[in-house]
Formats: structure tokens, C-alpha cells, sequence
């Protein structure tokens, strides 16, 4: 068999991580002593990574994540209040194994998102499923299924994956039947797969995301049932950012201009 007609038949199997490494592996192997079988090995590894990466990009490219920031690349010395050991723990993914929650919480800006999405890409990596979805995009589209009668199914599709992540809770308040489908779909997930959520608002103020009391405290209870607490209190990173390349100071010069101006008037 010719070397174009074994590339060709490996290219139409679609077996392109052999293809990548065929000819080093040949040329090593009839410069060494493995026999076939270790030589069928190797190459047959590395058709399985090349299924395992090709399976990941899928995976992420339908995640929903808004960017694909690792936690590798979190600034964890800007926020000092974020206990490191804390997240580094939350990385093992063990809560996911254990069907549990997380909750990070915060004002705008201080790496809360970034957090959610780092714990997202190494549950891909682990080739679990997990989608990424803003708090209100999902009550909407809870809303949206219910009216068009296969909330069911909606639910159903929520409750298979093993991390589904809700961000951005309590940027706005739910109305009634929004705030009943979201404790609908917490209560579906409870114990059932993980659920991680970001929100600018403590639990006390969770009344004012449901205005209902009772409604906030049944979602609360089964969501933190089994649930590791991440609260941040720093510094907004987009401010750090903007420090960076000096608009903060020029806004500030403005602002105070402004101010002498309209006193001098």
C-alpha cells in the first residue's frame, strides 16, 4: 500500500491524529526497538487525544461562555478577600461530583464572571456538560417555554447538564411568574447537578430580586443547601483597567473643571 493511499484512506476515516503523527512515529519506531504493537498503540493515543480535542472545542463553542478566561489567569493579588485555597479547592471540581453549588458574590466589576467561566472551562476539560447562561436570558427564555407549552422540555434540557451557570442575578428584579419558573428550575437541579451564580446583591437583599419574601427564601434554601460561598469586596478590574491607560484621571480632571467652571459662573 502506497504512503499517498494510507494518508488518503486515513484522511477519508477521518482519523487525523494518526495522520498528524504517522510519519515521526514510523521513523522513530524503524529507528528503535518497539515492536507493532507499541507502534499501533502510540498512534492509536493519539487519534484518541485528537477525538477528546475536537470534542472539547465542540463543547465550548456551544458552552454559551461569554469569553474563555482561564483561572490561571485571574489577578487573585488585586482581590485580596477571595481566599485563593478557596477557589483552587472549588477547581477539583469536587463540588460538581458531589452535586453542589456555588455562589459568588459581589459588586460589579470585581471578577465574579471570570471566577464562574475558570470553573466552567475545567469542567469542559473533564468533558462534562455545562452551558453559561445571563439571569435574565434564562427567565426569559423560561418565560418564552412555558407560553409556547414545552417548559418541560426546557427544564428537562437544564436538569441534564452537569454545571448549568446563571450569571448576573439580581441586576434586575424578576416579576411574579419569572421568579416562580426560576425556583422551578432551582428546584429541578436540586441534587440533581450543579448550579454556580453570580449576583451583585447579599441574600438579604434576595426579597427585592423575587419581591417575594417567602419565594427568595425557598430558592435560597435550596440552593445553598449544599453550597460553597465565594464573597468578594474589592476593587472593580474595568476601573484597574481603565487606571491603566490613564481615563480615570482624565475623567476626574474633566469632573472637577466642570465643577470649577460652573462655580465661577
Amino acid at each position: 500500500m502506497s504512503y499517498e493511499k494510507v494518508h488518503s484512506l486515513l484522511k477519508e476515516l477521518k482519523l487525523e491524529g494518526i495522520s498528524r503523527v504517522l510519519d515521526s512515529s514510523l521513523q522513530n519506531w524503524s529507528k528503535g526497538d518497539k515492536d507493532v504493537l507499541e507502534l499501533i498503540e502510540e498512534l492509536l493515543i493519539a487519534q484518541k487525544k485528537e477525538n477528546e480535542n475536537k470534542k472539547y472545542i465542540t463543547a465550548l463553542r456551544y458552552s454559551g461562555l461569554p469569553f474563555h478566561k482561564t483561572l490561571e489567569e485571574f489577578d487573585f493579588s488585586f482581590q485580596p478577600s477571595i481566599d485563593r485555597k478557596q477557589v483552587m479547592e472549588l477547581k477539583t471540581l469536587r463540588f460538581m461530583y458531589e452535586k453542589e453549588n456555588v455562589v459568588f458574590l459581589g459588586p460589579p466589576g470585581v471578577g465574579k464572571t471570570h471566577l464562574a467561566v475558570g470553573l466552567g472551562m475545567e469542567a469542559l476539560r473533564e468533558g462534562k456538560k455545562i452551558y453559561f447562561v445571563n439571569a435574565i436570558t434564562l427567565v426569559d427564555r423560561l418565560k418564552k417555554a412555558f407560553v409556547e407549552r414545552h417548559l418541560e422540555k426546557t427544564i428537562r434540557f437544564y436538569k441534564s447538564l452537569d454545571l448549568l451557570i446563571i450569571d448576573e442575578l439580581g441586576y434586575l428584579p424578576l416579576d411574579t411568574e419569572g421568579a416562580k419558573l426560576f425556583f422551578e428550575l432551582v428546584s429541578q437541579k436540586y441534587e440533581q447537578g450543579s448550579i454556580i451564580l453570580t449576583s451583585n446583591r447579599s441574600f438579604t437583599e434576595w426579597d427585592k430580586i423575587f419581591e417575594d419574601e417567602v419565594l427568595a427564601t425557598a430558592v435560597l434554601d435550596r440552593l445553598l443547601h449544599h453550597c460553597t460561598i465565594v464573597n468578594i469586596r474589592g476593587k472593580s478590574y474595568r476601573l484597574k483597567e481603565k487606571q491603566k491607560t490613564g481615563l480615570v484621571g482624565i475623567q476626574t480632571t474633566i469632573g472637577r473643571t466642570d465643577k470649577l467652571r460652573k462655580s465661577e459662573r
